[in-house]
């Protein structure tokens, strides 16, 4: 009967283990960026802290480089169920909720603290709440992306400069407003295939923060960086409504935790490197020209107004208040 007892205890551990293994939920995680880039590295951080912290419930697999597909098609994965969290622009979410995106509006952030500060606010949690309302996708924390500058291979120092220019921009309505303010002819084309647009002339100049520029090497085929500073940019942490409405309140605090120190280890990443990079693509031969930046903000508020881009100046002025 001892044996007995044993063999019915041992079985029992097997059942209990085979029923932890099964009970572990596998997420899939999907970005555009290089798995040089802070966004990748501290994306693995996040996932394999996640699954430490909930006891390995949860098991996350980060994605890069475009390898569930170009943003938008993941930005649609949250709601198809295809993918299960993205690192994205908030400009894809304006897509659905156009106020959301205000920050898009060029020369809205002094800084990359300034937007840091606005992501931390009331005023930025009742936007991502209500857009969970709307779609039920949870924006659960934001990294700086850095500051929007221009490379191209034709120089320019002021918006009328522009005038002609074929630039690529990202598939976004947002980009438009600078280049079109100037007479640029913006060029919609997908991240992955910016790179051979550049190198074989399909458009002669595109728009990137500095760490960007470095991590997919449009350097190599460019003359010359040019700073406009015309968008200080971030990512949002997104998760998808068939994942966040089944976490229980514990562990959406898990998630929320973990992605927002990610986001803070990251944010740190890229100031350091976006402060180290003019003189490091001067030395690469490459020409780093400021811009008077008051002939494109002037070209901007006198042809965009916020309500034809979807925003609303309420929303705009909250921003400008934070000191």
């Amino acid at each position: 009967m001892r044996w007995i007892g044993r063999i019915t205890l041992l079985v029992g551990v097997v059942c209990i283990g085979s029923g932890a293994a099964l009970a572990q939920t596998k997420l899939k995680w999907a970005h555009v960026y290089e798995t040089s880039e802070p966004y990748h590295t501290w994306s693995v951080w996040a996932a394999g802290e996640i699954e430490k912290r909930t006891n390995g419930k949860y098991h996350i697999d980060v994605f890069p480089a475009s390898s569930l597909g170009k943003e938008s098609d993941i930005n649609q994965g949250l709601t198809l169920g295809t993918v299960d969290m993205i690192i994205s622009g908030l400009s894809f979410a304006a897509r659905t909720m156009p106020r959301i995106g205000v920050g898009y509006y060029p020369y809205t952030f002094r800084d990359g603290d300034h937007l840091i500060k606005w992501a931390q606010s009331p005023a930025f949690k009742e936007m991502t709440d209500e857009y969970r309302n709307k779609t039920g996708i949870q924006i659960t924390s934001m990294t700086y992306y850095g500051a929007r500058h221009t490379t191209s291979n034709k120089l320019f120092t002021d918006c009328a400069g522009m005038k002609g220019l074929k630039i690529r921009v990202p598939d976004v309505p947002a980009y438009l407003a600078l280049p079109k303010s100037c007479g640029a002819n913006p060029t919609p084309i997908a991240f992955a295939e910016v790179y051979l647009a550049l190198q074989n002339g399909t458009v002669d100049a595109q728009e990137n923060p500095l760490p960007t520029i470095e991590a997919k090497k449009f350097y190599e085929v460019q003359k010359y960086i040019i700073l406009t500073g015309h968008i200080v940019d971030s990512l949002a942490t997104e998760i998808a409504p068939h994942v966040w409405s089944k976490l229980s309140d514990q562990e959406k605090k898990i998630f929320t935790d973990v992605t927002q120190e990610a986001a803070a280890k990251a944010t740190a990443q890229i100031q350091k490197r976006e402060s180290e990079l003019a003189d490091e693509f001067r030395k690469k031969g490459l020409t780093v020209q400021a811009v008077d930046r008051k002939s494109f903000q002037d070209a901007v508020l006198k042809n965009v107004t916020f309500e034809s881009m979807g925003y609303v100046k309420a929303d705009w002025d909250k921003i400008q208040a934070i000191k």
